[in-house]
């Protein structure tokens, strides 16, 4: 298969952002709450803080982040899930939000299709889902499911920028490069929650699911649309 034509839409693409980078006024920082302000309840599911490793944020270079891990107080076992309890029930549902407020300089969001296999995971599914946010029946946002030796986690990720829910990275960048020429703003962000799998894949699914609909509609207070 020839690869050039990807090669020169890479190119053409970088060109675009240079010169909306280099032509373009400062943006105007937008108001927005605080991850630090983001419930530790979701409906059943209670959350407890983690921080990112301060080399990963160097490289990382975000506005604002969180990195959080729910388990469900119904199941009677939050405890113990974080100890890793094996049920699929009580296994704890990890979220992680980055936000930037402007990528105009270089900076933005890691897709997960790099940063995992840098850290040993293996893909072993990928595939775009709908019906999974609330209030959104028609939109797709990414399924996966990795492997590490004997650990399989099931993630579901998408794009949220200026109001768009985004499954592609490279759809995602051509919306930014539209904002940034028709509205001064390039900020945006990567939702990413996960589960380990100790079960069925469609049960991780599922569990996966429940999490987002309770924390989804929350995103939009702390992601300017």
């Amino acid at each position: 298969m020839k690869r050039w034509p990807f090669v020169l839409a890479l190119v053409m693409m970088g060109f675009t952002w240079a010169l909306v980078a280099s032509r373009s006024q400062a943006e105007v920082p937008l108001p927005r709450k605080t991850f630090s302000e983001f419930p530790l309840q979701l409906g059943p599911f209670v959350g407890r803080d983690f921080e990112l490793d301060k080399d990963v944020l160097k490289l990382l270079r975000l506005t604002d982040y969180t990195m959080r891990a729910y388990v469900p107080s119904t199941s009677g076992r939050a405890a113990s899930a974080f100890e890793g309890q094996a049920r699929q029930e009580a296994a704890p549902v990890w979220l992680y939000v980055g936000y930037y407020a402007s990528t105009r300089t270089g900076v933005g969001y890691h897709s997960p299709k790099n940063c995992l296999p840098g850290s040993g995971w293996v893909f072993r599914s990928t595939d775009q889902v709908k019906g999974v946010l609330p209030g959104r029946p028609e939109t797709e946002i990414n399924r996966v499911v990795i492997e590490k030796g004997f650990e399989r986690q099931l993630i579901l990720y998408w794009y949220q920028d200026r109001g768009r829910i985004i499954a592609s990275e490279y759809g995602a960048k051509g919306y930014m490069i539209l904002d940034a020429t028709t509205r001064n703003r390039t900020d945006g962000s990567l939702v990413r929650v996960s589960t380990p799998i100790v079960g069925s894949e469609d049960d991780a699914f599922k569990h996966a699911v429940a999490f987002v609909q309770e924390a989804f509609p929350h995103l939009a207070e702390y992601l300017p649309s």
